[in-house]
C-alpha cells in the first residue's frame, strides 16, 4: 500500500518532498549493525576524503560501546557519546545512493538493525527514482511518511498519508484487499473472498476494512503536515 497519493496538477509538477525511509535489517550498514546489540544510534554524519574517497562516520549513543572493534570515542557530554569509524566510499550505502537523486539526507537513526532515514527530494521524478534504486539494492525498503511542500498558490499536489496510523492486522487487511482487487471496479474479489484469504470472518474483515479507510481518510482530508517538522 503507497503511503503516497497523488492529485492533478495544473502545472504538473510537484513541490519540495520530504521523505522518510526504514530499511529493516541492513546489514551493510555499520550503523545498523552496532544498533542490533540494542543501542540506539543517532545524529549520524559523514565526510568524504575527495582524494583518498575514505568516509569518516560519526553518530551518538547513550550506550557505551568503548573497546568496540573498529569505533573510536571522540567525545562525550552527559549520558551520551559520539563515535566514530571510516569506510570506502560505495553504492552498498543506502544514503550514498539516495543522495546520487539530488536528494540531501537531513537525519539519520538506527533501531535493532534498522535504518531510518529522513531526505528532502526536489520533484516526484528524484523521489522515486530514490526509492526504486533503494528498492532494487535493498531488500526490504518501507515508505514511512512523505510531506510536501506547498506550491506559491497554496495547492498541493501530494496527500501525506503516516502508515504508522494503522495496526498490522489493518495494514493486512488493505493489501490483501488491494491485491485481490476488492477495490477495482468491477471488483475482483468480494469481501466473502477476501475475508476467506485472511482466515476471517466477512463482518471481521469489514470492521478492519472501516476502521482502516476511516484513519486513512481522517489523514488525507486534514490540514497538510508543515515541511520540516
Amino acid at each position: 500500500m503507497s503511503a503516497l497519493a497523488e492529485q492533478p496538477s495544473e502545472s504538473g509538477e510537484s513541490g519540495g518532498i520530504r521523505a522518510e525511509i526504514q530499511l529493516a535489517d541492513l546489514r551493510s550498514c555499520p550503523v545498523a549493525q552496532v544498533s542490533k546489540q540494542g543501542v540506539e544510534c543517532f545524529n549520524v554524519s559523514k565526510r568524504v576524503d575527495p582524494e583518498t574517497g575514505r568516509v569518516t562516520e560519526e553518530f551518538a549513543t547513550d550506550a557505551d560501546l568503548d573497546g568496540e572493534s573498529g569505533l573510536d570515542p571522540v567525545f562525550s557530554y552527559g549520558n551520551q557519546s559520539v563515535y566514530r569509524f571510516q569506510r570506502t566510499f560505495g553504492h552498498d550505502c543506502a544514503c550514498e545512493l539516495v543522495e546520487e537523486y539530488d536528494c540531501p539526507i537531513v537525519d539519520v537513526q538506527a533501531q535493532d538493525g534498522d535504518l531510518t532515514m529522513v531526505f528532502h527530494a526536489p520533484s516526484m521524478d528524484e523521489l522515486r527514482g530514490a526509492v526504486t534504486a533503494l528498492r532494487e539494492s535493498f531488500p526490504d525498503v518501507d515508505v514511512k511518511r512523505l510531506v510536501s511542500s506547498r506550491d506559491e498558490d497554496g495547492s498541493e499536489d501530494l496527500v501525506f498519508v503516516d502508515r504508522g496510523v494503522l495496526t498490522d492486522r489493518q495494514r493486512e487487511v488493505l493489501e490483501t484487499a488491494h491485491e485481490l482487487g476488492y477495490f477495482q471496479h468491477p471488483k475482483g474479489a468480494n469481501a466473502g473472498e477476501v475475508a476467506d484469504e485472511l482466515d476471517i470472518t466477512t463482518s471481521t474483515f469489514t470492521e478492519h476494512l472501516a476502521a482502516a479507510q476511516s484513519k486513512l481518510l481522517d489523514a488525507i482530508l486534514e490540514e497538510p503536515e508543515p515541511v520540516g517538522t
